[in-house]
């Protein structure tokens, strides 16, 4: 039996969102990001689910955008423009969806936090993240810029210049470096990490929910009103980026695993 790309379970007033691709590391595809959006209604609509918690399946939160299905109508320039145009649009709803819920999500992050995962990550209220985790702005390494709000997440949350060297450069940063930074609430070896996130998750559903739902709702008055306009800007930066030349290089030869050679065209 085809397991789901999404699972979705509820205990003591948690739901939990399991992304279940792992032989890509969890890549948003199409299908499993119409899955997620299901998955977090459904969560949203549901008086019995008090928090989320939202996790990765095979010790991987998630590799960022599905390649393959970028590159799925091949190299020229329109067809590549319009499918990435239409995978950030989707990406940029479910970053919406996780502030526009006012319930607690909680990210359970380890292995591959890359690009629209670490994203993701960041739109959520509590990160809690094992030893093990890799996080990485890994757009500028094909030629694009950050999606699914990176850029105005990290602007809010560690200011511009953090922010500036993070998405340029697009260095590796381990677990620890991320609380360095409070961009991850805690740090626990693998084997606590499903206690860790159980335990806050827990006590979250103890507590007055209209309250928490109501700071969630002046957080995102006060930190996050410019969200929506960030997001279409990425969706039409992505896309001029998808024409150019630097970013076909940069995806060919991420697909060749070998240094890519740009020309600022």
């Amino acid at each position: 039996m085809t397991q789901p790309l999404v699972e979705y379970h509820i205990n003591q007033y948690i739901a939990t969102i399991t992304m279940n691709d792992p032989k890509t590391l969890n890549a948003f595809s199409t299908l499993l990001k119409a899955a997620m959006m299901d998955a977090l209604n459904k969560a949203d609509a549901d008086d019995q689910v008090r928090v989320i918690v939202l996790q990765g399946a095979g010790q991987n939160f998630s590799s960022g955008g599905h390649i393959g299905e970028m590159l799925e109508n091949g190299m020229d320039s329109d067809a590549l423009a319009d499918k990435i145009h239409f995978m950030v649009s989707e990406v940029a709803e479910i970053s919406l969806k996780l502030r526009n819920i006012h319930k607690p999500i909680i990210a359970k992050l380890e292995g591959a936090v890359a690009g629209a995962g670490m994203n993701l990550a960041l739109t959520c209220d509590f990160r809690i993240a094992a030893d093990n985790a890799k996080f990485v702005q890994a757009f500028v390494n094909i030629g694009l810029v950050p999606d699914a709000g990176g850029i105005y997440l990290l602007n809010q949350l560690v200011g511009a210049a953090k922010t500036t060297e993070l998405v340029m450069l697009g260095d590796k940063l381990s677990a620890n470096d991320m609380a360095r930074l409070n961009l991850v609430n805690e740090v626990v070896s693998t084997d606590a990490l499903d206690a860790s996130v159980l335990a806050l998750a827990t006590r979250l559903s103890q507590l007055p929910a209209k309250a928490l739902a109501s700071m969630k709702h002046m957080i995102n008055t006060h930190a996050f009103m410019g969200i929506n306009e960030a997001l279409d800007m990425e969706v039409n930066q992505q896309t001029m980026m998808a024409q150019t030349e630097d970013f076909k290089e940069g995806i060919t030869a991420f697909m060749e695993k070998r240094k890519p050679v740009y020309q600022g065209k």
